[in-house]
């Protein structure tokens, strides 16, 4: 089961307000800016090259990466999205690329959802440890959106249960619920049943009673494979 929802299709309000703080990654040649407002000129998913089976193929997919609020002005995202100042030079970070009430064709953003990374406070990439994240400087502070709470000690529980909000494919947000722990042996990241593509690399996976960060989304089994028809599914 794709377990994966809009946000309007959710039923979680906790879920739905966490939502708010995510932000997706795109590249600044993909943003148009008329006047102040923006617009994405991204294909969707079945133009990209995707089975016009799979579910969304008709949304737009723009993005390259997920992140989330963790300070007014910084936010977190997988070390792999962004591998340099180039890299954030190049990329806009937007929010409210979500079907909020319904599911709606084209998204125009204000500045106040369209944000520039200014530096990287910190980054680290590192298979062997499974270290993969990056703090990001954002060019001013968000309005109206709460940084979200993650876990500063202990361990995450072997039988939570965990939510991710991002943008598998580069999607508008997704709320994906009901992910299992499959593994909670290392001490620096566990391994869950969840249905994520690429494009979640750094969504925030959260306890799913409590809404707290239990981790950064970096990793996953391969999301599709050439069809007999030469499209993806």
């Amino acid at each position: 089961t794709d377990d994966r929802m809009d946000v309007f299709e959710s039923s979680d309000n906790l879920m739905k307000e966490l939502s708010l703080s995510t932000a997706v990654q795109i590249l600044n040649s993909d943003i148009a800016d008329k006047s102040g407002m923006f617009s994405i000129k991204g294909e969707t998913l079945e133009q990209s090259g995707i089975c016009k089976s799979e579910r969304f193929a008709n949304q737009p997919a723009a993005g390259n990466c997920s992140g989330f609020l963790i300070a007014p002005d910084k936010l977190v995202t997988a070390g792999h999205c962004i591998t340099s100042v180039a890299d954030c030079q190049n990329h806009k970070w937007v929010f409210d690329f979500a079907n909020r009430e319904e599911i709606v064709k084209t998204f125009s953003f204000s500045k106040d959802q369209v944000f520039t990374c200014t530096s990287i406070i910190e980054r680290k990439k590192d298979v062997g440890a499974g270290a993969d994240y990056a703090v990001v400087q954002l060019d001013r502070k968000v309005p109206g959106r709460s940084a979200l709470k993650f876990r500063t000690g202990g361990k995450i529980a072997d039988d939570a249960v965990l939510t991710v909000i991002g943008h598998p494919s580069g999607l508008p947000t997704k709320i994906t619920a009901a992910s299992d722990m499959r593994n909670n042996k290392n001490e620096a990241f566990f391994v869950m049943a969840s249905d994520t593509y690429g494009g979640n690399s750094g969504s925030a996976v959260v306890d799913s009673r409590t809404g707290i960060v239990e981790g950064i989304l970096v990793r996953g089994d391969t999301d599709y494979a050439r069809t007999k028809d030469g499209c993806l599914s």
